[in-house]
């Protein structure tokens, strides 16, 4: 008796699990993408990344083409950037961008798909993939948003990223020079002074290439490049070490006539 009492109260406590479930599973099925996006926005706000990212995605899955499940599609890259998670960040506002074309969120999408790059960014000396793919994203937000606010900081944002690989390029013709290597030196200076220009590397660039040229014993190179550094760079502060190379170079041009012109002693550094 006792047994079958137990198992009847099994049955009812089970009955009741299912009517509670369906019930709350009615409930979110019927929960409209207005209520579904705000209880996922709170998360957001709530810092907790995670679970917002979750709800996000339900939206877009659940209401395709809705303009909510656009809005949802950008916050799915906000939780991951603020998860510092940019490379799946990055691939959250592609998808925006390539298949919501209509969304507001389409320029900030563009714009924080490039900081995620950008922040992915290593130091000068390590591989400058990311660096390099910064640079294309933040100009292919200003390409299609030129009147943007945020140009401003993309522009400002490429001009970091420059300078980090004209730093890269100079150091390499630095290296080039201690290893002997001086017409690989000059290849990297020149990369410097054709891409890099603007760059605060390019002045140290000009000097050291005049001195790569003249250790290559290409004594007229050398003299251009130094005459050169002086017309750009009047003022700077490599002006000591530019000074150094002229003399040198004019103290060979006086004194070795034959040489110079003769000058690929070495032809392979």
């Amino acid at each position: 008796m006792r047994d079958r009492k137990s198992v009847l109260i099994g049955c009812a406590l089970s009955i009741l699990f299912l009517f509670g479930s369906c019930t709350a599973t009615k409930e979110v099925e019927q929960m409209s993408v207005e209520r579904r996006f705000a209880n996922a926005k709170s998360l957001f706000d709530d810092r907790d990344y995670l679970q917002a990212y979750e709800d996000f995605r339900i939206v877009t899955l659940q209401y395709q083409g809705n303009a909510l499940a656009n809005d949802a599609q950008y916050y799915m890259g906000e939780c991951r950037m603020k998860r510092e998670e940019y490379i799946l960040a990055a691939y959250e506002y592609d998808v925006l961008v390539r298949t919501m074309p209509n969304s507001p969120y389409v320029a900030k999408a563009r714009y924080s798909k490039a900081l995620c790059y950008f922040k992915l960014s290593p130091s000068f000396n390590l591989d400058q993939n990311y660096s390099k793919q910064a640079i294309d994203e933040f100009q292919s937000f200003i390409e299609y948003h030129p009147a943007d606010s945020l140009v401003v900081d993309a522009e400002k944002k490429i001009g970091e990223l420059n300078n980090k690989l004209a730093q890269k390029e100079y150091e390499n013709g630095v290296t080039y020079i201690h290893m002997e290597y001086y017409k690989s030196a000059v290849v990297s200076f020149d990369h410097v002074l054709e891409k890099y220009h603007d760059t605060p590397y390019a002045e140290q660039a000009q000097w050291r290439k005049a001195e790569a040229q003249l250790l290559r014993n290409h004594v007229h190179d050398a003299k251009t490049e130094i005459d050169k550094f002086f017309l750009k760079y009047s003022s700077s502060q490599w002006k000591s070490d530019a000074e150094r190379i002229r003399r040198d170079v004019l103290s060979r041009l006086e004194s070795a006539p034959a040489e110079v012109k003769n000058p690929a002693t070495n032809p392979s550094r």
